[in-house]
């Protein structure tokens, strides 16, 4: 499989120029388009949150911890005292880091469930509500970075098969198939749980109704092969 920084790196590689092109095509303001290149980059470390031992775990944990003593410093502004409000904040930050972390770790084994397309669309269905209610996002931003996170933690599924075929032995690796799966179906209780995950999620995501309005251009059903006739009969006129 692919290592840490293959991972990141192409991430980060393929959701940059995408996230580019949102912008200069006017579907993202600059701030948005920052947002979703990040998503992605963080999307393609998300499938190895179930590796004990990697550098996607730790860095993941981290960035939790730190959002959730954030948070705690939010929930505590204005009802505790300072030293009360940084108590909070580091015992939030150090039972996500350490004892949540433990917890995940004992319940999860790599290339199982959360390497799946199932775990990738929870994945999504998790990171809108949390940008839309957490950080007050707009649907329209919130449901582009779920999008961007689901394109980034496919990326890393892809490429963990890439990797499991070696092409100048020309064979396989016994690791292949393990990565780009629907869902781990000898794990039936962990896919229940993704399954039940994601609707709850959808449950509190926004509305995608933003998005929809942003390609309202896009011709219906029916005339879209005559669209599709009348700009590639324009394309010469951009020549001349």
């Amino acid at each position: 499989m692919a290592d840490f920084k293959t991972h990141v790196t192409v991430a980060a590689v393929l959701s940059a120029p995408l996230a580019a092109t949102c912008f200069i095509m006017g579907f993202a303001n600059m701030n948005e388009a920052i947002f979703y290149a990040l998503a992605g980059t963080f999307g393609g470390l998300l499938p190895d949150i179930d590796a004990d031992d990697s550098a996607a775990i730790r860095l993941i944990f981290r960035l939790f911890g730190a959002l959730a003593g954030g948070l705690a410093i939010a929930f505590g502004m204005d009802k505790l005292l300072h030293w009360q409000i940084l108590a909070l904040a580091i015992v939030s930050y150090l039972v996500v880091r350490f004892p949540i972390r433990w917890v995940f770790e004992q319940f999860t084994i790599h290339r199982g469930t959360l390497h799946s397309v199932l775990a990738n669309i929870m994945f999504v269905i998790l990171a809108v509500p949390a940008a839309y209610h957490l950080f007050a996002l707009p649907e329209k931003t919130a449901w582009g970075i779920g999008a961007f996170v689901f394109l980034g933690a496919t990326i890393h599924l892809v490429l963990d098969e890439l990797y499991s075929i070696e092409l100048s032995g020309m064979r396989i690796k016994r690791s292949f198939g393990t990565a780009m799966k629907i869902t781990d179906w000898g794990e039936p209780l962990a896919s229940i749980l993704l399954v039940l995950g994601c609707v709850v999620g959808y449950w509190l995501s926004p509305s995608a109704d933003a998005w929809l309005d942003t390609f309202a251009w896009w011709p219906e059903h029916e005339t879209l092969a005559t669209w599709l006739v009348q700009e590639l009969k324009a394309l010469p006129s951009l020549w001349s």
